[in-house]
């Protein structure tokens, strides 16, 4: 299992996510860079994520939905801040309506995804900043570690492939 580390820190307001794959820094750039990949790793595997937009450039907006066992749909964006291909990118993400606009009572997070390359493994840190305690603390009630822990814990079987 990729996963190593999962802290959550209700005072920084932030969810970490640590890490390693037993690949080089730009395979694990391109299962983010190349939507049809994301797809295969966006979710937890019963939710199986369908990308709509991908823009992973400065300003630009990826959108996706997640369909649940019960082929219930939950739609979701991401907000691109940043970009240092291979090592990163920063963005908003947050839930949205079918429309893919904002769900404006649910919280937003700035996450931090970051790719250090060490003797042909990469560590991935993934940092996710909340607005406030009551935001970390209802994604956490939402099952966000467990979900977002075997996302990543997919990637493996992506990158042997």
């Amino acid at each position: 299992m990729p996963v190593s580390t999962v802290e959550h820190d209700l005072d920084a307001l932030t969810l970490t996510i640590t890490a390693e794959f037993a690949a080089p820094r730009d395979r694990v750039w391109q299962v983010y860079a190349d939507p049809r990949q994301l797809e295969k790793i966006w979710g937890p595997p019963e939710f199986p994520a369908t990308v709509v937009d991908h823009d992973l450039t400065p300003g630009g907006r990826v959108t996706y939905f997640m369909t649940g066992p019960e082929g219930e749909k939950f739609a979701g964006y991401w907000e691109i801040i940043s970009v240092d291909e291979p090592s990163g990118f920063r963005f908003a993400d947050g839930f949205a309506n079918e429309d893919f606009t904002p769900i404006e009572s649910l919280p937003v997070s700035t996450n931090d995804f970051s790719f250090v390359e060490d003797n042909g493994t990469t560590v991935a840190t993934y940092v996710s900043t909340y607005e406030t305690a009551e935001g970390l603390q209802k994604v956490l009630d939402m099952g966000v570690v467990e979900g977002a822990s075997s996302a990543i814990n997919q990637i493996d079987d992506l990158l042997a492939v």
